[in-house]
């Protein structure tokens, strides 16, 4: 049946399924009265709804609020329980695997250190490892919470490079500083049969994940138009607006900022990550007589960099001399940052602009203030004057949590009701018939 609008009852039935379920999410516990004003439902269509929903298991009672004059009403939230989800950050450096409740409560995780084998940094990004960390990871880290394999959601990964989609194969990468070209993730993680067929990979772009996670549960909370930043060995970022609620990824890394300068690891000449991520900022240090320590990660050289830029007071209360090389660099790197995100600021004329990734947390605010300078002074007045720049809330695990948030996104959207196996192929109703009677036949 369709209503005038061309939808189904059965798409009203799942939209309203949607809004109860998004509003308990972020705003439960709730009562029954409650929601009605917040999802625009009538009082029985939230009772309906309400109903279906602890009938399936996904919302409970969480006691009572006194009510004015009348008695107490119910409060309801979504049982933390009654669905899981996976989180992968194929990072720099590692490759971190977490399984969340429907909460979001990380209940285990699994790292796999990057390591590069050969001469070339890509080596790590070798696509038989990853998938490899991944085959292994996903059950153990099921294996270690006792969860089974079909009460999940959904798998969320976030991964370097641009996106796209095919009928053939889903999720494709295009990771062009990683050696990936056309990487058929979703296809080969699909082929090894970690989980049942009707729990869905959802793959993307990692600075988009970064970014989902501080829109709903950091420091983007409330703002309509922000750009999220995610701070690594590059650069990347994630645009929300209004017309862009999920997100988008932009390879703001690779924005020009200088022509035919120093080589990025994109193949381009003066892009920005070529000047500002952390590997190019440690390699910077390095040419110009820094001493990184020797066979040291990038993070365990980048938290070198700035003791030496920012040495701390020693036991006896003296600090030791910065290290007028490492704060040069340091401070032209919040420079190139601040230009770039000027060009954001400009472009776009965000409310806020987060910075998170590992080298993000690193450099902290100390940083963040030198290039929050830089950013105002390369961009329009007006917008500058309207943009709040600050670091993100969520940590080092933003981009595992965001990538989490994408089965349970989708899950929400297809009102609480988890991917059904496709049918079988089924021979037509006559085939049958005549096979059937064949058989009583004795044929």
């Amino acid at each position: 049946m369709k209503v005038r609008s061309g939808r189904t009852v059965r798409d009203l039935r799942r939209e309203n399924r949607t809004a109860v379920l998004q509003r308990l999410y972020f705003d439960g516990p709730l009562s029954r009265f409650s929601l009605g004003p917040v999802t625009g439902l009538s009082s029985g269509s939230v009772s309906n709804v309400v109903s279906e929903l602890v009938a399936d298991g996904l919302v409970e009672e969480a006691g009572s609020v006194d009510s004015a004059g009348g008695r107490p009403r119910t409060l309801l939230r979504i049982r933390a329980d009654s669905g899981y989800m996976i989180g992968v950050d194929v990072g720099e450096t590692r490759v971190r695997i977490e399984l969340f409740d429907l909460a979001l409560t990380e209940l285990s995780r699994v790292e796999r250190p990057l390591e590069t084998e050969g001469p070339r940094r890509v080596d790590r990004y070798d696509v038989g490892v990853v998938v490899g960390h991944l085959r292994e990871g996903i059950p153990e880290v099921l294996r270690r919470a006792g969860i089974p394999a079909e009460r999940l959601l959904g798998v969320g990964v976030g991964v370097p490079g641009i996106v796209a989609r095919t009928p053939e194969d889903g999720a494709v990468v295009h990771g062009q500083t990683i050696g990936w070209d056309a990487v058929p993730l979703e296809r080969l993680l699909r082929e090894s049969r970690l989980l049942p067929e009707t729990v869905p990979f959802h793959i993307d772009n990692g600075a988009k994940t970064l970014g989902q996670a501080e829109m709903w549960f950091g420091a983007g909370r409330g703002a309509q138009n922000a750009v999220v930043v995610l701070f690594g060995s590059g650069v990347g970022a994630c645009l929300v607006t209004d017309d862009l609620r999920s997100g988008r990824a932009v390879e703001w890394g690779h924005l020009t900022v200088r022509v035919r300068g120093r080589h990025c690891r994109c193949g381009a000449q003066g892009c920005l990550e070529a000047y500002a991520g952390a590997e190019a900022l440690l390699e910077r240090w390095s040419e110009a007589g820094g001493r990184p320590p020797v066979g040291a990660d990038e993070e365990t050289a980048l938290t070198a960099m700035l003791a030496a830029a920012y040495p701390a007071p020693g036991a006896d209360g003296t600090t030791a001399p910065a290290d007028a090389t490492a704060v040069a660099v340091l401070e032209e790197t919040a420079e190139y940052l601040g230009a770039g995100f000027s060009d954001l600021i400009n472009l776009f004329q965000p409310e806020r602009i987060l910075v998170g990734g590992w080298a993000g947390l690193q450099l902290g605010r100390r940083f963040l203030d030198s290039v929050r300078t830089h950013a105002t002074s390369y961009s329009l007045k007006y917008p500058a004057a309207r943009v709040e720049i600050d670091l993100g809330t969520l940590g080092p695990d933003a981009v595992t949590v965001g990538a989490a948030i994408l089965p349970l996104a989708d899950f929400f959207a297809r009102g609480g009701r988890r991917v059904e196996a496709e049918p079988e192929e089924q021979s037509p109703a006559w085939q049958t018939t005549l096979r059937e009677r064949a058989a009583q036949c004795g044929a």
